[in-house]
């Protein structure tokens, strides 16, 4: 018998997210995502300075600030027909990459981790079979019987204060945990160490940018930082910490997820969490100082039905979003505005009176984004896949190697295991390369310390962002009519990936990857966490004065 299930609020996630699935004889059988909060910016910068927006779109998000700063100057860059210089470039690179490292540890250990590892079960680990083990597949990151037995007893002195703190309301004891109590000690001991090394990252980020969060470095046109990036202290400063990322990257990241990776092989087996297998990458990172999306670190292209073997191009146009189910009005809700055009108009219709989504209705504060028509999965797997089908040497030799060590072939990647372990290869792919970038910058600087290409701000403009935010790929849209923002539009990573139905019925990208999902327990749905976390929901991003 089906049985409805509400996971509201979904907790380790930024922003208000809800699930609703239908479990019928232990797998889901429908799924229904809600964003709750509806926030305006789109509204709220109208009328402003446009070089102003990025100011005000990075408060988007209280996690992923830079990326909306960085999507809206280049939005306004394209409308006044602007390029910035080398050193610019590099530059925002750099506090990107940073963003990208430090973003990835928090999700993997901080909100994700904790749906794969029981962390009661470190109670039972002998800490020096834990040193023993961590030899053996190389997570040497702080490790040592010592750090392993201070740990074990800093979580038993929690279980026994009956303070669990960030570890209560968990489902331990559920059965599909299948972490053994010695790989379980050991990544609940970097899960403490990442606490501390993803400040790395945002010390980083502030050095470059000004502050952190909501880095205040960039300027339509180029950067403000300067003459302080020739300072040999900050150079070390900076230099200093992207080493210590890539060390915690290759010896603690890479080898726990590959180690997680093994006990959970059924689900790139079974292609547990695929989806629509549907991709779409935006490219990013830009390697040139023309910003040509051909010539992307991460590159651009869309993927459809798994299909590995061809990567169709990326055409901005086909871009559109619907609001059948979502609480806005349209004058034709059964089709779909692209952006240029879009309208955030609420229209709050509410839930059934038993709290359940009017599944036939409108259920979400979530746009439905679609490309040419299809839904579309964005964020560290969709990038992967894209570089890896489009010949990435460097990707390919990563995804292999990974697949290889957990004996999983290529078709195990359209799974949820396949999304956690594309964010773990995409960090050790750009922590392999910012020394480089950072290299480059400052051989560059040695010649000439450009930051800066002025400009003319144009009565009338249009103009467009599309960069890769950790979590997937993110559009701004700008035009702009007597000096001030006419219209602008945001559809960011979760509102591709948490989309509701749009008007032909298709299901979003995580509705769609939790059908056929096991779920053990209807009143522990800890595989329908799972899935849903492998995108790293930012529901704060996606929604854009909450009403009741």
């Amino acid at each position: 018998m089906a049985k409805r299930t509400i996971i509201d609020p979904i907790t380790r996630i930024e922003g208000h997210l809800r699930i609703e699935v239908e479990v019928n004889g232990g797998k889901v059988t429908e799924a229904l995502s809600s964003g709750t909060l509806f926030r305006g910016f789109e509204i709220i910068v109208k009328n402003r300075d446009p070089r102003d927006a990025g100011l005000f779109t990075q408060r988007i998000c209280g996690v992923c600030t830079h990326v909306h700063y960085d999507a809206s100057i280049r939005a306004v860059e394209n409308a006044v027909k602007v390029l910035p210089p080398r050193n610019a470039r590099l530059v925002r690179n750099l506090i990107k990459g940073a963003q990208y490292i430090q973003d990835h540890i928090i999700h993997f250990y901080i909100l994700h981790g904790l749906d794969w590892v029981d962390v009661t079960k470190v109670l039972q680990a002998d800490p020096g079979k834990t040193h023993d083990l961590a030899m053996a597949v190389g997570s040497t990151y702080n490790a040592g019987k010592a750090r392993f037995s201070a740990v074990k007893q800093r979580v038993e002195n929690l279980v026994k204060s009956g303070q669990l703190g960030p570890f209560a309301n968990g489902y331990w004891g559920h059965p599909e945990y299948k972490v053994p109590p010695e790989a379980v000690l050991l990544i609940v001991s970097h899960y403490l160490d990442a606490l501390e090394v993803q400040r790395l990252g945002g010390q980083i980020m502030a050095i470059l940018g000004g502050k952190e969060p909501h880095t205040q470095g960039l300027v339509v046109g180029g950067v403000t930082c300067v003459r302080d990036i020739l300072d040999p202290k900050r150079l070390g400063e900076v230099i200093f910490r992207f080493k210590k990322l890539k060390e915690f990257v290759e010896t603690a990241y890479i080898p726990d997820l590959l180690l997680a990776g093994k006990v959970y092989r059924d689900y790139g087996l079974k292609n547990i969490g695929a989806g629509h297998k549907n991709y779409l990458s935006y490219g990013d990172f830009p390697l040139s100082d023309d910003f040509d999306r051909k010539n992307m670190f991460f590159p651009a292209g869309v993927i459809l039905n798994g299909n590995l073997s061809k990567v169709i191009p990326f055409d901005p146009d086909k871009i559109s979003e619907h609001v059948k189910h979502s609480w806005y009005k349209y004058p034709d809700e059964n089709k779909g505005l692209h952006p240029k055009d879009g309208i955030t108009e609420p229209n709050y219709t509410g839930l059934n009176p038993d709290g359940t989504c009017k599944e036939k209705e409108k259920y979400s504060w979530v746009k439905a984004p679609r490309y040419d028509d299809k839904p579309m999965e964005v964020g560290p797997l969709a990038r992967v896949l894209v570089a890896y089908a489009s010949g990435n040497k460097e990707i390919q030799e990563l995804v292999n190697g990974a697949l290889k060590a957990v004996d999983l072939p290529p078709s195990a990647l359209f799974s949820t295991l396949g999304r956690t372990a594309a964010r773990g290869l995409e960090t050790l792919y750009i922590a392999n390369n910012v020394e480089k970038w950072f290299g480059e910058l400052i051989t560059n600087l040695k010649n000439n310390d450009e930051t800066f290409t002025p400009y003319d701000l144009p009565k009338e403009a249009y103009g467009y962002g599309l960069i890769e935010a950790p979590r997937g790929a993110l559009g701004h849209w700008v035009s702009i009519k007597n000096h001030k923002i006419e219209h602008y539009q945001c559809i960011v990573p979760s509102t591709w990936n948490f989309s509701p139905k749009d008007a032909k019925e298709q299901r979003g990208a995580c509705e769609q990857a939790l059908i056929g999902s096991p779920c053990h327990s209807s009143e522990k749905p800890l595989e329908v966490l799972r899935t849903v976390h492998s995108f790293d929901p930012c529901l704060a991003c996606a929604i854009h004065v909450a009403r009741r």
